[in-house]
Parts: structure tokens; sequence; C-alpha cells
């Protein structure tokens, strides 16, 4: 196990035995620029190119345990960037689960493909990747059980919302708060809010 997954452990940010097995197997150093694997293990946000990051590490375990996915699970990951919080669930979701993932910016969509390729995940049927807006969701895989967004809106989109199950759970970034968002009911949503964070925006249209 890692110095950075011992030391999100410690300080309690990784909790449960899928989230914390997740960490351990998918290796931040693979969704990186090469320059930067000297730094792979710091828990800091990096440049992925394009004025996009990959989130601080810390940052991602508390989105993750907040989210709770299960095995087999249909999950929706919108900006999914470098491709690491994809490559993260579909380790939990397993071969009986299907992760979607949304990126707006093309370079980026190609490269996240790229780097969860390095694993058994798309060929296996597990991940499928769309360069594409998310703002209306992506409604053909529809229902999901969980929705993680890693973009910062001003309101959580409609979509997101109906394209939600009921008992389904959404983490999402508004504003500069960490929204974890449960579906109780159709126009029923329980909302918890977590201060101090920076996420970059939310793009609807490439």
């Amino acid at each position: 196990m890692s110095r950075l997954v011992n030391d999100l452990i410690r300080k309690g940010y990784l909790r449960t035995d899928d989230v914390i097995s997740a960490f351990s197997e998918i290796h931040r150093t693979e969704f990186i620029p090469s320059d930067l694997e000297g730094q792979a293990e710091a828990d800091i946000p990096l440049p992925i190119g394009y004025g996009q990051t990959i989130s601080q590490p810390l940052t991602v375990a508390l989105m993750l345990e907040l989210l709770e996915p299960r095995s087999g699970q249909n999950i929706l990951d919108v900006g999914s960037g470098s491709g690491w919080t994809t490559a993260l669930l579909a380790h939990i979701v397993g071969s009986a689960g299907n992760v979607t993932a949304i990126e707006v910016i093309p370079e980026l969509c190609r490269s996240g493909e790229k780097n969860v390729s390095k694993f058994s995940f798309i060929k296996k049927g597990v991940v499928q990747f769309h360069c594409q807006t998310a703002e209306n969701g992506f409604e053909k895989k529809a229902p999901y059980d969980r929705i993680l967004v890693s973009a910062s809106v001003e309101e959580i989109p409609k979509a997101f919302k109906e394209q939600l199950v009921v008992g389904g759970k959404m983490v999402i970034p508004v504003r500069n708060e960490i929204w974890f968002v449960e579906k109780r009911g159709s126009d029923d949503f329980n909302i918890e809010k977590f201060s101090g964070f920076a996420f970059v925006p939310f793009v609807e249209k490439n």
C-alpha cells in the first residue's frame, strides 16, 4: 500500500474496503503527464492540460466515500478528465457494473480513454467514453445508481436529477462546496454540503 493511501487512511478520508482497494490498485501515476510522475504521490491537484487538473487525492477520496459506489452499479462519471475517477469507479463496480464517462474537451476525452485502456475495463465493456457535453446527462444509459461530477456548477442540472434512480446518490461540486445528494422520491432530494473546495468550472459546450 502506498504512502499516499496510508496517509489518506490515517487522516480518515479513506474508510471503506472497496474505495481503499480501488486507490491501492489504480495508481494516480497512470493518469498524469510523464513529467509530473514524481508528484503522483503528493496530495495536491496537478495540471493535465487544457486548463484542467486531476483532483487532489484527498478530495477524490472524500467524494468517493460520500458516493458509496457498489459492485454491479450503473454510474455516470461527469467531467472524467484524466480518467482516474472513471478507473477507480470501474474497479469498484466490477464486471457486472457499468461506468459511463463524459468529457467535453475532445483531447482530454481521448487521453483519458487511453489512460483507462491500460487496465481491462474498456476491453471488458465496463467503461465507455463519450466526448461530448454532459449538460443533458447521458440518457442512453440512464437511470444511474450513482452520479459523480468533477466540475463545479452553479446549480444541479435538471437532467442529473431526473437520470438518478430513486434511492440513488450523487456527489457534485456546487460553486465552492461539495454537495452530497440522495434522491428519496421523484422530486425529493436530501442534500448535505461540505465547504472549502475549489473545482474547475462545468463546461456546457466545447
